[in-house]
């Protein structure tokens, strides 16, 4: 059971570190998000690792606002093994340029806010994504681990990481490798805590988005469990209520 436990005090040791180090980061993620909101403009959501966006996305007792911004650009352009090594392009780097298409080409407007994630801070896509949506006037808020990122290099061609480029970042407090149990046979620890991080991180800054605009008088749309009595109904005209009004 000692693995059971561990992994419960790592998940408790994330949660005091959000409450005793994070909230007022939390609380510039919120105005961040208030001020978007407030003011005619979209909220986004990209990926944040391991499908932990989903939690933000359309669920019981959540904003209508948080849309998820994903993007899916192929190249079918296959050549024999011996000419894949070819030099291309001098500072071409098609993970960089598929996302900025990504940026070009979506809803994304001077205003908007938009969520990302890397738990290590070093990961391409994530900073690209950042500086892309900046430079079309959004603000980002990230997610990452503070320690971790500080003992990786950048894999971005700036160097950069996404604690370094992001309007607001919230350290979700993971470890260096993300995972917090060392369990007996195995070379190094296991059980990451970076999902429950992120995941209980979010709803912190959702929970004061909801607070402050219903206290300036503007609730935002809301949802309630389609399992409810009712709840299908309702769900039903709070996405009208959503698309009638945008938040």
């Amino acid at each position: 059971m000692s693995a059971t436990k561990d992994y419960l005090e790592a998940v408790r040791q994330i949660l005091t570190h959000l409450e005793g180090t994070q909230m007022d980061r939390v609380e510039q993620a919120a105005s961040l998000v208030v001020e978007s909101m407030s003011g005619g403009h979209a909220i986004h959501c990209s990926g944040i690792g391991h499908g932990n966006e989903g939690d933000f996305i359309n669920r019981a007792g959540g904003l209508a606002a948080i849309q998820p911004f994903t993007w899916s650009f192929t190249v079918n352009d296959p050549v024999a093994e011996t000419l894949k090594g070819r030099p291309g392009p001098v500072g071409f780097d098609r993970e960089c340029a598929a996302i900025r298409l990504a940026v070009q080409a979506g809803n994304l407007r001077t205003g908007d806010v938009m969520l990302v994630s890397s738990v290590s801070g070093r990961n391409k896509g994530p900073i690209e994504l950042t500086l892309a949506c900046q430079e079309r006037g959004l603000k980002v808020i990230a997610f990452t681990a503070f320690s971790y990122s500080a003992q990786v290099d950048s894999v971005h061609p700036s160097g950069k990481k996404l604690v370094d480029v992001a309007n607001v970042a919230v350290d979700i407090g993971a470890p260096f490798g993300d995972a917090a149990v060392s369990i007996p046979g195995y070379e190094f620890k296991l059980m990451p805590v970076s999902g429950v991080a992120a995941t209980v991180a979010g709803w912190l800054i959702w929970g004061r988005v909801m607070e402050r605009m219903a206290a300036e008088g503007h609730p935002p749309t809301v949802f309630m469990s389609a399992n409810r009595p009712g709840g299908g109904d309702f769900y039903q005209a709070a996405l009208k209520e959503f698309h009638r009004k945008g938040y």
